[in-house]
């Protein structure tokens, strides 16, 4: 019954200009094994809220039995324009044709740096940790600024610290260990480069794929509450219901509520018309479990 919102959900979030994409690994029976295999939940992310845009954020949520880059491949086949995500192979036959346009996350760059601190108490680590933090620092300034605002901000204030932070990776990487954790950290940092650069040159992409990142926090959550799913079959239902409960928390609903809200109605829902019972299509119908409307 779920499936043709999905779809709808599916439609619209690979609408947009830009998705932010990420994977977690979900455990998954295997039949008549006795035991678990690893399937993987997939998410992708439409929000340009913090660019200014009105558009309903959402999230779509696929599964595959396995994480082959076949499967993000078929997911995105028909999106194009930005895609941040982290530097996953699977992903670059999407960037060959230039439809789709890799971004990197600085997030994954300072989440290396901060290991190696918090390891070492490495100086240098602190350094890195300190630039990369002023960049975040003018990302703070623009938050919901229209995407020209933004632009013009990294160019004239991030473009300079981003240059001269290539710089001193590079300086850095000949006088520290290439076996080092550090060195690893580092070359991560300039492998990408072009692509964690990218967002500078374009106000509706983020800095980083924390927007992937969140959505899947409903993911980690869930595995909290059970063992496993008890099929491919379980895999995709529950990628369906993350869509949902994911989408209605980013437009602010209460997930339960939403829930009801859209099970005691689709049955009898023009298929045609299915996208009217999408979160911010409903919101103003949904009430929240303490009476008030969300």
């Amino acid at each position: 019954l779920l499936r043709p919102l999905v779809a709808a959900l599916r439609s619209h979030v690979l609408a947009g200009d830009k998705v932010h994409a990420d994977d977690t690994p979900v455990p998954v029976l295997a039949p008549g094994e006795g035991k678990t295999k690893t399937g993987r939940l997939w998410t992708y992310v439409r929000d340009d809220r913090p660019a200014g845009d009105n558009a309903p954020p959402a999230v779509w949520f696929a599964y595959s039995p396995n994480r082959r880059g076949e499967h993000p491949q078929a997911h995105l086949k028909s999106f194009k324009g930005v895609l941040q995500a982290d530097a996953y192979g699977g992903f670059d036959a999407l960037y060959a044709d230039g439809t789709i346009l890799e971004v990197a996350c600085w997030a994954h760059v300072r989440r290396k740096f901060f290991e190696v601190h918090k390891a070492q108490g490495s100086p240098l680590a602190a350094e890195a940790l300190k630039r990369i933090g002023a960049l975040y620092a003018i990302e703070k300034d623009v938050q919901g600024k229209p995407p020209a605002v933004r632009q013009a901000a990294r160019a004239s204030r991030a473009s300079p610290l981003l240059a001269s932070l290539h710089d001193w990776l590079y300086e850095t990487l000949r006088s520290v260990s290439q076996k080092s954790a550090l060195a690893e950290a580092i070359r991560y940092a300039l492998k990408l480069w072009t692509a964690l650069v990218r967002y500078t040159g374009n106000g509706l992409i983020e800095i980083d794929n924390n927007a992937a990142e969140r959505a899947l926090r409903t993911v980690a959550l869930g595995r909290k509450n059970f063992l496993f799913a008890g099929s491919d079959a379980g895999g995709e239902r529950a990628a369906a219901i993350y869509s949902l409960i994911g989408s209605a928390k980013l437009n602010g609903l209460d997930p339960e509520a939403y829930l009801r809200f859209v099970i005691a109605r689709i049955a009898e829902y023009p298929v045609n018309q299915v996208a009217e019972l999408l979160p911010w299509a409903v919101a103003n119908q949904i009430i929240s479990p303490s009476g008030a409307s969300s």
